[in-house]
Formats: structure tokens, C-alpha cells, sequence
């Protein structure tokens, strides 16, 4: 007994239309999930990725079984590839409201920073400030390191005081909360997220 049987359902109707949206949607899930499972490796957050990797499994499993029992249709091969290709979107659209992790954003700009600087200060954001030079003259190069969430904050007063700047963001896998020490003997934490200066 199949499944048009089984559910009262014309068998056209099930072979053209319900198993090919359901490949669809299985593979925006099991792509989706990937996604995700990738973003928690690479955040050192093994348990999640595990359970995660479980899932993404089965619901593969389940769609590719219903393709090789419908081998002769064209739309099972089209709604595989068309979910795959909308869970990659889904997958990186989920991943951005999540905003898991750490970056790193350089600022490079020719206009004094001060007020960058000062805008870093007053979120207790921990940073570092350089002098350099370009092939066009002096240059401050600003670098600092924030949860993820922070940074449209981030860039948003990056575009607020140093509209021309030059500014790259980078993926952190993990950051120290170590310490420095001056000339003078003095030590002082580094990129400790959450704290004063």
C-alpha cells in the first residue's frame, strides 16, 4: 500500500505536487541546519554542533529517500536542488540574526579618530590605537574586538565620526582575556568583553 492509498490522495496530485514540496522544505531544513552546525564549530561549541548534526542527517535522509522512490520525476530533482540553494539563504539569513561570536574591526583613517575613540570609551569597548603611515600621509589604525551583536553599533559610529574611513571586519574563533604590562610595571586586561577599562 502506498501513500496515495494510505491518505486518500490522488496519486498525481502526491508525485507532482505534496513529495516535491516536501523534498523542498526537508532541504531548506537540513541545509539550514549546516549552516548553522558550521557557525557552532567554529565557535568551539561542540555539544550544539553534535545535536545539530544529528538532525541535519535525518532530515537528509528522509529527502533523499523520497527521491530515489520517485526517481522518474523531474520535479523531485528540481525541488532537491531548489531547497538546497533557499536553505543556503535561509541558512545565513538565520545566522545573521543570531550574530553568534567575536570580530575583529580594523578602522583605518586619515581624519583624527578622537571621536571614535571616545565613542569606544564611553561603550566599554576595548581597543587599540596606532599611528601609522600610508603612501597619502599619517593614518590612525584603530582595532578592536566585540561580540558579534555589537557590531552594527560598531559600525554605525565608524559612519557617524569617520564617514571616509577604511574599515575590515574579520570572524574571531577565540579571544584571550590575557593581560598587558607597561614600561612601568603596570598591568592591565585586554579584551575582556563586558568590563571597564
Amino acid at each position: 500500500m502506498n501513500l496515495s492509498e494510505i491518505f486518500n490522495i490522488d496519486p498525481e496530485l502526491l508525485n507532482y505536487v505534496i513529495i516535491p514540496l516536501l523534498i523542498f522544505f526537508a532541504r531548506i531544513c537540513d541545509v539550514s541546519i549546516n549552516t548553522l552546525r558550521i557557525i557552532f564549530m567554529l565557535n568551539s561549541r561542540k555539544y550544539v554542533a553534535t545535536i545539530l548534526g544529528f538532525f541535519e542527517a535525518a532530515i537528509w535522509l528522509m529527502a533523499i529517500s523520497q527521491i530515489f522512490q520517485n526517481l522518474g520525476g523531474w520535479q523531485t530533482f528540481l525541488a532537491y536542488a531548489g531547497g538546497y540553494a533557499m536553505g543556503i539563504f535561509v541558512g545565513m539569513m538565520i545566522e545573521e540574526r543570531l550574530a553568534i561570536g567575536n570580530v575583529v574591526v580594523r578602522v583605518i583613517t586619515a581624519k583624527p579618530a578622537d571621536e571614535l575613540i571616545t565613542f569606544f570609551r564611553e561603550q566599554n569597548m576595548r581597543f587599540t590605537n596606532l599611528e601609522g603611515e600610508s603612501g597619502d600621509g599619517p593614518v590612525n589604525v584603530l582595532f578592536t574586538v566585540n561580540k558579534r551583536e555589537r557590531l552594527p553599533t560598531i559600525l554605525e559610529a565608524i559612519k557617524r565620526y569617520n564617514p571616509q574611513a577604511l574599515y575590515t571586519v574579520e570572524g574571531v574563533k577565540k579571544v584571550s582575556d590575557g593581560e598587558v604590562v607597561d614600561d612601568r610595571g603596570f598591568s592591565r586586561r585586554i579584551f575582556r568583553f563586558g568590563g571597564g577599562r
